[in-house]
């Protein structure tokens, strides 16, 4: 090959590593740019939500814990 020819090659491996690095980048930042755009959805809980009872023992979380033992 030519020198005319290796810079062509040197040039261009340039551009394709310069390519897959940005792609990679890109792949990376993917994720922490979907937690900024649901971040401003998440609502404080009020006070009447805090103490607000969320578990119930009903018949059927009985029958699954007498089942397994718990």
């Amino acid at each position: 090959m030519s020198d005319r020819e290796d810079a062509k090659v040197a040039e261009r491996r340039g551009f394709l590593k310069t390519l897959g690095l940005a792609g990679g980048a890109a792949v990376a930042a993917k994720p922490a740019l979907a937690i900024q755009e649901r971040a401003p959805e998440q609502r404080k809980e009020s006070e009447t939500q805090k103490v607000a009872a969320r578990y119930r023992e009903t018949e059927h979380v009985k029958a699954y814990y007498r089942t397994n033992r718990y």
